[in-house]
């Protein structure tokens, strides 16, 4: 009786520990892939069907709850081992065993509103241990950039790879078609991106497009934005039903690495980013990039980030950011002609004003380092929004600190000498009487005092005759991007 009773205790403390194995342990489980990826739906509404394989590569049974989590779930349809459904618990995959998931996706491509890219997580709940995959399927008809090659960052024994798509040769992209970036597209050093007149980019969530590699010794890579007034090229987010219209922070932003210069960017919309357009510290006397006759609008954090670049902006606008309209950080060089700077962004809370000048930065160890701002200049132009002021000057005065705004209407600090050389012309503190902020029309109402305020010798000195909408502009000018029409 006493070894029946030990016998029967010892299977009990076996059985305990192996169901706690099986249903508590933080275990893993290993796929056959980190991404599905539907890349046939157009042909038809349904798409091929999908197979996943999950490993259980332990010496332990593994009892996992599956379900699949996003916006898009009720596009996609699962079989798991034979049981038909979404989501489907306790499903037991035994020691160094696999079981398999058959995936199917529909989608009806003929609707506006269906976004360009499905991306869900099929999430596995194992114990205390939570694993995914990601589902992607194209929603659209359009040409899809994705990752097709990778760098790689080295940090002492670790390695990570970071997945894009390369543009290795001189390219470009035509309005046939919408394009879709799904992750990051980099121009390489060597090549150069054209985008003609009238094309649509929609960006994924978090991705961007990066011109020079990061990952390469080489500098260099160009991008050229060809749009014309009336078919503007159009950069968002590749949400298109309505919540997204205007909803800030969709996707990343376009980057120029230090070393890519001579970018030009012509009557183009770039809208519902992080950052609309981010120009890195490069030394050398070549503009960085040229933007004329462009809206940057609804970004979460800045429209133009400039560290220690040299930037133009003629003819546009900027409004709606969650923090900067434009940051001239870390110095450089800058130069805004005939530009409307309005914020009068209220998603949240900004605490940032539109305009930051900044001649330094705080390295890793807490030391300021001094970077020349060479030169900003605000031409013709308005900087206005809903806060109390809307420049910001952070100087050191052992680095060289050159701005000047000239014919401008400015919104600043009372208390802030304006009685200087780097002011000239200037309207104070003067609201420039948008005629419907609120809906972004910054074009000026009848009792505007931006009207037939500018300097005329500036507009011919920047050529500058046109204003955004191609409209004549008048002697004198008015102020801003758009000039006043009776």
């Amino acid at each position: 009786m006493k070894y029946l009773l030990i016998t029967i205790l010892s299977f009990c403390i076996f059985f305990s520990c192996t169901e706690e194995e099986v249903l508590n342990s933080n275990v893993k489980l290993q796929f056959s892939a980190d991404t599905i990826t539907f890349d046939t739906v157009f042909a038809s509404v349904g798409s091929i069907t999908k197979t996943l394989t999950i490993y259980n590569n332990n010496n332990f049974d593994v009892s996992s709850n599956i379900k699949l989590k996003g916006l898009s779930a009720a596009n996609f349809r699962m079989n798991i081992d034979g049981i038909p459904g979404n989501t489907q618990n306790n499903i037991l995959i035994p020691k160094n065993d696999s079981i398999f998931i058959f995936i199917e996706v529909t989608i009806n491509p003929s609707l506006n509103s269906t976004p360009y890219i499905l991306s869900d997580s099929l999430i596995f709940e194992s114990g205390n241990s939570t694993q995914s995959v990601m589902l992607v399927a194209w929603g659209q008809d359009a040409v899809f950039h994705t990752p097709n090659t990778f760098g790689e960052i080295i940090d002492g024994l670790d390695t990570t790879k970071i997945y894009y798509h390369q543009i290795a040769s001189n390219q470009t992209w035509t309005n046939n078609k919408p394009h879709v970036i799904y992750g990051y597209v980099i121009v390489e050093p060597n090549a150069q991106l054209n985008i003609d007149a009238g094309t649509n980019i929609y960006f994924h969530q978090n991705s961007g497009i990066l011109v020079g590699n990061p990952f390469s010794n080489q500098v260099g890579g160009t991008l050229k934005v060809n749009g014309t007034y009336g078919n503007e090229v159009t950069f968002q987010g590749d949400r298109l039903d309505s919540w997204y219209t205007n909803l800030p922070g969709q996707w990343d932003r376009i980057r120029f690495i230090p070393g890519s210069v001579d970018n030009e960017i012509n009557y183009a919309i770039i809208k519902n980013g992080t950052t609309g357009i981010h120009a890195d510290t490069v030394a050398n006397n070549n503009p960085t990039v040229k933007i004329n006759n462009t809206i940057i609008s609804n970004m979460s954090s800045i429209g133009i980030l400039g560290q220690g670049a040299k930037i133009e902006a003629n003819n546009t606008i900027i409004s709606e950011c969650g923090q900067y309209t434009v940051a001239c950080y870390i110095g450089g060089d800058y130069s805004f002609n005939h530009c409307t700077f309005a914020n009068y962004w209220n998603y949240s809370i900004r605490n940032t004003p539109s305009i930051l000048l900044n001649n330094f930065y705080v390295d890793a160890y807490d030391n300021i380092q001094i970077r020349d701002l060479n030169n900003v200049s605000f031409e013709n132009c308005i900087i206005y929004g809903s806060l109390s002021t809307e420049i910001s000057f952070q100087e050191k005065e052992s680095g060289s600190f050159n701005y000047s705004f000239n014919h401008s209407l400015i919104k600043i600090d009372p208390n802030f000498n304006t009685n200087t050389s780097s002011f000239n012309n200037i309207i104070k503190n003067t609201d420039p009487l948008f005629i419907d902020h609120l809906n972004n029309d910054f074009k000026l109402s009848n009792s505007s005092p931006a009207i037939y305020t500018g300097n005329y010798q500036l507009t011919l000195d920047n050529n500058l005759l046109l204003d955004i909408e191609e409209k004549i502009r008048n002697n004198p000018p008015s102020i801003g991007a758009f000039e006043f029409e009776d």
